[in-house]
């Protein structure tokens, strides 16, 4: 077995430098509240995702309380270890840098959750809240740069990209209905021109109180990124949902080509979320983005692990792939039954088919135990028995 001080962390902003000397985008999995676990990293990884975000962790009783730590955050150190931005919630600039300095041997980098718009999180003044409060982001990710460089890890980004004891601090933000203050909280938080707070950011172009099923703002996004984007590597949330299919045009959308997975004709192809209704927009109308850097998906790739291999649906081997992480890397039944009740149906992007029919993925719920699970997956795979080999 590996040992802990033998993983090898690659610096993030390389994996940016690979993407981009491959001319594509960076590809990242969101955090997601309970699913961006250790099995499903490992899934999305194993399909071309090149950075993935762990779940929001509590900073403070992170570091308080060992169970948190033993719940919230787990590696792999027999197979692979995905690279990993472990993401908190914070409001103390000393409780983000303790966490961080946790987290530190195991993962590539931090995140600071400012995106949440959950009513709990904002009451906690956590997430979308602290986009009032740019001066203490900017003190958070200050206090956490610092706490890592006095620990010994290499934080000054560019010039670290190569050391081994390379790690990043980064943001994840939402927008403001008056962008200006956006613009403001941005320049406050990324500090200095020639030595920047953070390594990257994450823009997801949505306010606070703006559902997910309304587009994202892209003439916030053109702003922002054509005023930051010559500064600081950016990645945008929301919208992902395939990459044939984005909402923009950019140099870096060399998509690949798409890959028809189901091996079934289409079924299923009733109630999920819409297709965006961008997408039906001639692409004369679609804006030019050069300053995108990378992408992040959630509810897309929640549905579809493959979806940067230029999967259009979920394939099976997606789903083969994720049970066998998942049995050696134990999550709660209830959670593998959701993970597959969403890779077995309909996906996000305009390919509607599913693995399973409405019926069958409610069979599938009724299972009692992973046994009951691989059988009944086993027998509507239909190709031949024992494809899930575990």
């Amino acid at each position: 077995m590996t040992e802990l001080s033998d993983l090898e962390l690659i610096h993030p902003l390389k994996l940016f430098d690979i993407a981009k000397n491959e001319k594509r985008f960076l590809y990242a999995s969101a955090p997601m509240v309970r699913y961006s676990k250790l099995a499903f990293r490992q899934t999305v990884y194993a399909y071309g995702t090149d950075l993935c975000w762990t779940p929001m962790i509590l900073a403070k009783e992170f570091n308080r309380n060992r169970f948190a730590r033993d719940s919230d955050f787990t590696i792999s150190t027999n197979g692979p270890q995905p690279p990993t931005i472990v993401q908190f919630g914070a409001n103390v600039p000393q409780e983000l840098a303790r966490a961080s300095s946790l987290v530190a041997p195991f993962s590539n980098g931090v995140d600071l959750n400012c995106g949440c718009p959950q009513s709990w999180a904002c009451a906690e003044t956590l997430g979308a809240a602290l986009m009032e409060k740019r001066e203490l982001v900017r003190d958070m990710v200050v206090e956490t740069r610092e706490q890592l460089r006095r620990d010994g890890w290499a934080v000054d980004k560019e010039k670290d990209i190569n050391n081994p004891k390379g790690r990043s601090v980064s943001v994840k933000i939402r927008v403001h209905k008056d962008l200006r203050k956006t613009i403001d909280f941005i320049a406050t938080v990324l500090g200095p021109e020639r030595d920047r707070h953070i390594d990257w950011l994450t823009i997801h172009p949505r306010t606070r109180s703006t559902p997910s099923s309304t587009p994202i703002n892209l003439e916030a996004l053109e702003i922002l990124t054509s005023t930051f984007g010559t500064r600081v590597p950016i990645l945008l949330s929301g919208d992902v949902f395939a990459l044939n299919a984005l909402p923009f045009t950019s140099p870096l959308l060399t998509t690949r080509p798409t890959i028809t997975t189901t091996t079934t004709p289409p079924r299923d192809i009733t109630s999920c979320s819409s297709e965006h209704p961008r997408h039906n927009q001639p692409p004369t109308s679609l804006p030019n983005l050069p300053h995108v850097s990378g992408l992040m998906s959630a509810r897309a790739i929640l549905c579809n692990p493959a979806l940067y291999a230029g999967h259009s649906t979920c394939p099976w081997s997606a789903v083969e792939a994720f049970l066998n992480n998942a049995v050696r890397c134990p999550l709660p039944f209830k959670l593998v039954l959701h993970h597959l009740s969403e890779m077995c149906g309909p996906g996000m992007g305009a390919d509607k088919s599913a693995l399973l029919t409405k019926p069958e993925r409610a069979a599938m719920m009724a299972c009692g135990n992973m046994l009951d699970l691989i059988d009944f997956l086993d027998g509507r795979r239909g190709v031949r028995r024992g494809i899930f080999t575990l």
